[in-house]
This record gives structure tokens, C-alpha cells and sequence, in this order.
């Protein structure tokens, strides 16, 4: 076991805090990691005020993890020490249901084993990313390609791959025309990658504050929704449009931008439910769908999209003693547009 230094969440809306615990050591099959970067990802509030119910703490949030390798288990091929690595949302799964063996292990519908809040196989408790360390089966360990610098490249662990799977699925390219509600920590992802496949892409945001930010990204075309005209100039439009906020939308005025065909993907869960009308979704043989990150291999295939096109997430990095004062920020959309965490300040006074 080897004792490792954190910041925790003690109890349910309570301070992030310093905290230590032990982590296992390396099996013949996992990787140890020196964490470098965590991102600060919006469900890492949630979790740590338990706003979705279950949460069990003390809780080490973080699921955006990139580090170098410190040391890999006897059986361990597909890494070397010194390799440059990510963890994202879940470092195990139960590896024999429909959706591991399909390669879709994020929908595992047995044991899937999130990066914390959640219990290993044994049933010891996970801790996450705001921490020194993490051991990870290599199975469930990503490389990042050496061209990204590993501050920037943590969000794509989580908002990186939860912009990619959607985007991917449903085939955002060339001809496409791709909508992306919200330029956030999400949405500012999306306008990326969305661009580097090829689509033509239009930001949907409540005001004209991020229009020049949006054009920088890649974006061909922003809209402000705040202007009625908007749902009626651009109504059936899009073959696609990926909703990034967790803020309360009428769905139906969105559906109805969605030309025949077309669907309108959900990746941020609001509060409450959201009424969804019947008509604009007959009316326009539409679909109104959701996703969540992605798997491995459809993870590493993110990163190295990402490599090839010089993607990362634009951020600002933080001292682990910040972290309080940043989760307030990003509850006031105010960060453009991810903090991470360098994790080296664990060890300042």
C-alpha cells in the first residue's frame, strides 16, 4: 500500500479538504500513475453535495487524470514507465455482459467501476483524480499522444470523449451541419472536434458574450437564443445538435431545428425533468437521444483524433487549494473553459 495525499469532500456539501489514504499496490496486470493534471468536470459538484443521491465519502473526486507512469505489474504490455497516460470515468467493468464484450464497457450493465464514488471488485471504495496517485488495471488506462501537453489534454478524459461519442455516432462530418447548445467545458469541445471531422458547425448560446470566443474554436456560424428569430430562421437546419448544458431548455423549440431525420443528442442531465412533446418529433420522423463518454477503445481513438488535429481543452490551471473557489466559479459559468488541477501543489503549504 502506498500512502497517497488528496483533497476530499468529507460529508455532503461540505469543503474540499486535505485527506490521505492508502492505495493499493501494483498488480501483475496495472499500471501505477504519478498524476500530473485533474480536470474539475461539473459532475465532480454534483458528486461531492450529492446531488444525484448514493455518494459515500469521504469522496476524492476527479476523473479527467492524466500523469506519466511510475511503475507497471509483471503481466503489464501495454506500457512502459515514463509513458504519458489518462484515466477517465471508470477504471473497471465486469468484462463479460453484452455491452464489454461489444466494446461499450461505459454502459457495462453488471459492475461497471467508476473512477470514485463507486467499489472495486473487493469492495474497497475508489478515490479519484484530485490525489498523488492511481493504480489502473492497463486495460482501462489510455495513452495520450506525446504532442499534447497533459495540463490540456485531462479534459479530454471526460468532456474530450462526451463531445467525441455523440459527435462519432452519429456521423458529424463533411455535408453535415452539426448545432452545439452551450459553450462551456462541453461545448467548447464540441465546436473542436466537430470542426476537425469536417462539419459545419453553429453555437447555440443564451447571450452574445462568447460569439468571438466561438468563431476562435471553429465554429462557422453563433446564435443567440435569447432572440426569438432564432428558432424561426433556423428551424429544420440540423441534421445534429448535441445539448451541453444542464440548464432548464425547451426541448421542443431545439427539436424543431432538427430538419427530417435528424436528432438532437443529450449529454448534460438538468435538475429536473424536461417535458418533451410528442409533435416535433412525429412531425419530423426526429430523435431525441442521449450519451454518456464513451468506451476504451473508442476513448483512445479520441486521444489520437485528437493528436493528429492538435486538439485539447482551452483551460485555466489552479493550485489544489483553489478548488473550492473554482467549483463556485464553474456553478457561475466563470472559467473559459476548464480548470485543472496541477497536482504538484499537493505539497505546498
Amino acid at each position: 500500500m502506498t500512502h497517497t495525499k488528496a483533497y476530499a469532500a468529507q460529508e455532503a456539501k461540505a469543503p474540499l479538504t486535505p485527506f490521505s489514504f492508502d492505495r493499493r499496490d501494483p498488480g501483475p496486470h496495472d499500471v501505477a500513475i504519478d498524476i500530473k493534471f485533474c480536470g474539475i468536470c461539473h459532475s465532480d459538484i454534483h458528486q461531492a453535495r450529492d446531488e444525484w443521491g448514493g455518494a459515500s465519502f469521504p469522496m476524492v473526486p476527479g476523473h479527467e487524470i492524466a500523469g506519466v507512469v511510475s511503475a507497471v505489474g509483471s503481466n503489464v504490455t501495454k506500457f512502459r514507465v515514463g509513458d504519458h497516460v489518462g484515466v477517465g470515468c471508470f477504471v473497471d467493468s465486469c468484462r463479460t455482459c453484452p455491452e464489454c464484450q461489444a466494446g461499450i464497457e461505459q454502459y457495462c450493465a453488471t459492475r461497471p467501476v467508476f473512477t470514485y464514488n463507486s467499489a472495486e471488485s473487493d469492495g474497497t471504495p475508489t478515490q479519484g483524480g484530485y490525489s498523488e496517485r492511481i493504480v489502473v488495471d492497463e486495460n482501462y488506462t489510455l495513452r495520450i499522444p506525446g504532442n499534447l501537453p497533459l495540463d490540456a489534454a485531462a479534459p479530454l478524459l471526460c468532456a474530450g470523449i462526451t463531445l467525441y461519442s455523440p459527435l462519432r455516432h452519429w456521423n458529424a462530418g463533411p455535408g453535415k451541419k452539426v448545432a452545439i447548445i452551450g459553450l462551456g467545458g462541453l461545448g467548447h469541445m464540441g465546436v473542436k472536434i466537430a470542426h476537425a471531422m469536417g462539419a459545419e458547425v453553429t453555437v447555440l448560446s443564451h447571450s452574445e458574450s462568447k460569439r468571438a470566443d466561438a468563431a476562435r474554436l471553429g465554429a462557422d456560424h453563433y446564435f443567440n437564443t435569447g432572440d426569438p428569430d432564432t428558432f424561426t430562421s433556423l428551424a429544420r437546419s440540423f441534421d445534429l445538435i448535441v445539448n451541453t448544458v444542464s440548464a432548464e431548455l425547451d426541448w421542443d423549440a431545439y427539436i424543431r431545428l432538427l430538419k427530417i431525420d435528424g436528432a438532437m443528442v443529450v449529454v448534460g442531465i438538468p435538475d429536473k425533468q424536461v417535458p418533451v412533446g410528442a409533435f416535433p418529433l412525429v412531425g419530423g420522423r426526429r430523435s431525441l437521444a442521449g450519451s454518456m463518454i464513451g468506451g476504451i477503445a473508442e476513448t483512445q481513438e479520441m486521444l489520437d483524433f485528437c493528436g493528429r488535429h492538435n486538439i485539447v481543452s482551452d483551460i485555466e490551471t489552479i493550485a489544489i487549494q483553489q478548488v473550492n473557489e473554482a467549483y463556485e466559479r464553474v456553478l457561475r459559468s466563470d472559467v473559459r473553459y476548464r480548470f485543472v488541477i496541477d497536482l504538484a501543489t499537493l505539497n505546498s503549504k
